[in-house]
């Protein structure tokens, strides 16, 4: 009996977690004079497919291209630099790299929203404006890569030692060693950490809002301020265009949930 109401209470705590998506989804459906009706309906009455209208009205595939340039080329820095930092933060343990772990979790509790004023300023300085999408990868992989750097360290932790020094007994470098027999081993927890970077890089807004100022450059977050105007907001159209937006990232989510969850939960366990 106890299994039996814990399923329930799991189900009903999913129900209530998964009802904004469910409305989105219905929403998109929905006439515009349906939307605001009361009492709310929750099927449409006469179900409307504007998806191909909204991708082609408010050029969607510019947007969403962008969104890939910003996500792909965050994952590759932040996965070139924070492996390499991971594994050293996973292997030296002492009192000055319990400092860096803490200086680099401490990174990541600052907002993007307090630091987009100055790294403008930095970046305008210096000339990177001038090639603002990669400003806006600069700026992001500076945001997640204490993420990637946590995350990847417990994989690198579950890798004995051994392994290493028997490498560098048979006459390997640590490079060498790193490279063919820590990396491979490590593969599973690198890839997982890169693709949870990648989806929370394809839904970057502040950098882009911040340091983007050609409409044909900007992401597909920032895409949504097309459908809000001074006087009223198409409300069909955002919730259409989130649809759009947000479904390959969810089929994604699906079928990589095993290996993300198994990659969270690596090292916590011995």
């Amino acid at each position: 009996m106890k299994r039996y109401v814990l399923l329930v209470v799991a189900i009903g705590f999913l129900a209530i977690y998964l009802f904004p998506l469910y409305w989105m989804y219905l929403t998109a459906f929905k006439p515009s004079s349906e939307t605001f009706t009361y009492p709310p309906s929750f099927w449409p009455a006469d179900p409307q497919f504007n998806f191909v209208r909204v991708f082609i009205d408010k050029k969607m595939d510019v947007y969403l291209w962008n969104s890939l340039v910003v996500a792909c080329g965050t994952t590759v820095i932040a996965a070139l630099i924070g492996t390499g930092c991971a594994y050293a933060l996973a292997r030296v343990r002492s009192v000055w790299m319990d400092l860096v772990l803490f200086l680099i979790l401490m990174m990541q509790v600052l907002p993007p929203s307090l630091m987009a004023t100055p790294i403008f300023v930095l970046f305008n300085q210096i000339g990177l404006i001038a090639t603002p999408r990669f400003a806006v990868v600069l700026a992001q992989t500076a945001k997640v890569l204490p993420l990637y750097i946590v995350l990847c360290r417990t994989s690198f932790m579950q890798i004995p030692k051994e392994l290493e020094e028997a490498a560098r007994v048979d006459g390997a470098s640590r490079i060498v060693a790193f490279f063919r027999i820590i990396v491979p081993l490590a593969r599973n927890g690198i890839l997982v950490t890169s693709v949870l970077i990648f989806l929370q890089s394809f839904g970057e807004y502040v950098y882009s809002r911040t340091l983007i100022s050609q409409e044909d450059l900007q992401t597909a977050t920032v895409g949504l301020m097309n459908f809000m105007g001074p006087n009223t907001t198409d409300w069909n159209g955002i919730m259409t265009y989130a649809v759009i937006y947000v479904t390959p990232i969810v089929i994604v989510f699906m079928l990589l949930q095993r290996k993300i969850v198994s990659g969270l939960t690596a090292g916590a366990l011995k």
